[in-house]
Formats: structure tokens, C-alpha cells, sequence
């Protein structure tokens, strides 16, 4: 097949409710008055855990993701996650990404996201080399020589809590690319089912 089919840009993700997103977006005016340089910052309301990046992929490719997912959430029970703690990878010196982390049914979701990785490598998409840390994304820096006040601000805002929530589900996105940042749709949703 063609690269040229392969036009769906798709990721797997938890998405959480929109109070908390809220909780993340004052976060980020938060950060944004104690750090300076400059940082991308995402747009709250389309933040999501990713679970696994697949990149540009076609029909095919989404009917195997789909038979994967499913397979996997007739197996899961909904999740507790709490939204809370402030960080960046890879480090505060050279901040490349600042995130909210989560708590909670943490080990669930990294024992389904494993399964999935499995599976999915299974029908052809590399397995992810970094270990799995679910968080939202509140900021990307590309120089991390050009900003300032990110250790003091990660550490000022460490235990930050942006609530809690049960998770019912797994969605299926497409990210389309634009000037004004990433359009999310939704491609399909997977309810857990698991007893």
C-alpha cells in the first residue's frame, strides 16, 4: 500500500472530563507568568493521556487498531484517576515537555497500555522504547536555553491538583494539523466492559 493512503493521523488516548482540563488550563496561566522564553503551550481543552502515538495510518490500519482496543476493554474495569503534579521531561535544565501527571489506578493503566503496546506491535506499529508516564501535556519547549523560571515553577506548583475522575473509556483520534495548533476528532469510542 502507499504512503499516500496512509492520511489518517491517529492516536489512542484517555480524555478527561472538561473541569479538569479547565483545572489544567489555570495551571498554565499559572506557569505562564513564572516562566519566560518561549513555550508552546497546548490548548486545554483538547489535552488527553496519550496511550499510544500511531502516527499516519489508513482504513486498514484502523479496523486492526479497533480489533486490538476491543479485545482489550472487554477486559477492563473503569479506572480512578486524579490529575496532580507538576513536572517536565527530561529534566528541569533542559525542559523539553512541562505536564500534569496522574495518580491512582495508575498500575491498571499501565498494565492495559503494555497489553496494547503488545497488540498493537503485533499488527505492525513499533513498540513504544520509553517507558510509559500517562500525564497532559501543558507546554512544549523547543530551545531550553531560551527559557527561564521552569525548576522554580515546577517545584512551586509539584503538588498541584487538577481533581479526579472515573474513566469509562478509550478513544480512537484523529489529530489534523493546522496553523492555529492540532484539531482533535474523535474516530471511535471503547466503553470498559471488563468485570
Amino acid at each position: 500500500m502507499n504512503e499516500a493512503q496512509k492520511n489518517i493521523r491517529a492516536f489512542l488516548a484517555i480524555e478527561p472530563p472538561v473541569d479538569i482540563l479547565e483545572a489544567a488550563g489555570i495551571l498554565q496561566e499559572k506557569l505562564k507568568k513564572e516562566i519566560t522564553g518561549k513555550v508552546s503551550w497546548t490548548k486545554p481543552q483538547g489535552n488527553h493521556l496519550t496511550l499510544k502515538f500511531f502516527g499516519n495510518i489508513d482504513e486498514n490500519d484502523k479496523k486492526n487498531i479497533c480489533a486490538a482496543v476491543e479485545k482489550q476493554v472487554a477486559l477492563t474495569t473503569p479506572l480512578s484517576i486524579k490529575i496532580e503534579g507538576t513536572d517536565c521531561f527530561p529534566n528541569s535544565k533542559k525542559p523539553r515537555v512541562l505536564w500534569l501527571g496522574a495518580s491512582g489506578d495508575i498500575e491498571k493503566i499501565a498494565k492495559l497500555q503494555a497489553q496494547l503496546e503488545e497488540d498493537f506491535e503485533k499488527i505492525g506499529f513499533e513498540r513504544e522504547n520509553r517507558n510509559f508516564r500517562p500525564h497532559l501535556t501543558l507546554g512544549r519547549v523547543k530551545n531550553p536555553g531560551d527559557v527561564t523560571g521552569v525548576g522554580e515553577a515546577i517545584n512551586k506548583y509539584s503538588d498541584y491538583s487538577a481533581g479526579e475522575f472515573i474513566c469509562k473509556e478509550v478513544v480512537l483520534f484523529q489529530s489534523k494539523l493546522a496553523p492555529q495548533g492540532a484539531i482533535y476528532s474523535k474516530l471511535k469510542t471503547f466503553n470498559f466492559i471488563g468485570e
